[in-house]
């Protein structure tokens, strides 16, 4: 076996908690410091505390604090579907040209429009403009569901 390769031990190392109990022991450091023995802990105690170590707990609540402050601006910014619709413009959609210049025709130029008159006459409204016609009608409700905006009086494809 080589020698002067082992660490230094010490039998009467000196262990000391922070709640002031000290006991001895062997180990390779001459003393030892911990933040719980059994004499503090809440296992051993029964006490249900919080033990703060550089202020852990109240890093916790501020966060806590800061993200339910986040969620709570992020609930009042969501935009209710009626003001989506109304910011739309059909053009944003990928319609074809023919479409978007028979909806255009028709006096129909974003998509509150769109649903203004698919609930006064449904889709048959929609399809007696001159020019657009049941590709385009799919095409739209497509685009328009994607941006979640409920479309009135209208039956799946």
């Amino acid at each position: 076996m080589k020698s002067d390769i082992h660490p230094v031990y010490f039998p009467e190392a000196t262990v000391s908690c922070s709640c002031g109990n000290t006991w001895i022991t062997g180990s390779t450091l001459e003393s030892i410091s911990t933040d719980l023995c059994y004499k503090c802990h809440p296992f051993y105690t029964g006490e249900q505390r919080i033990v703060d170590t550089e202020g852990q707990v109240e890093r916790f609540y501020r966060k806590l604090e800061a993200r339910q402050k986040h969620v709570a601006e992020t609930e009042e910014n969501i935009e209710s579907p009626e003001q989506i619709a109304s910011e739309v413009v059909l053009v944003e959609l990928g319609l074809s040209k023919r479409a978007l210049s028979a909806l255009a025709e028709a006096n129909i130029n974003n998509a509150e429009d769109v649903v203004s008159t698919l609930s006064e006459g449904g889709e048959e409204a929609l399809l007696a403009i001159s020019g657009f016609g049941r590709k385009s009608l799919i095409d739209l409700k497509k685009a328009l569901r994607s941006l979640d905006i409920e479309l009135p009086g209208v039956t799946d494809d």
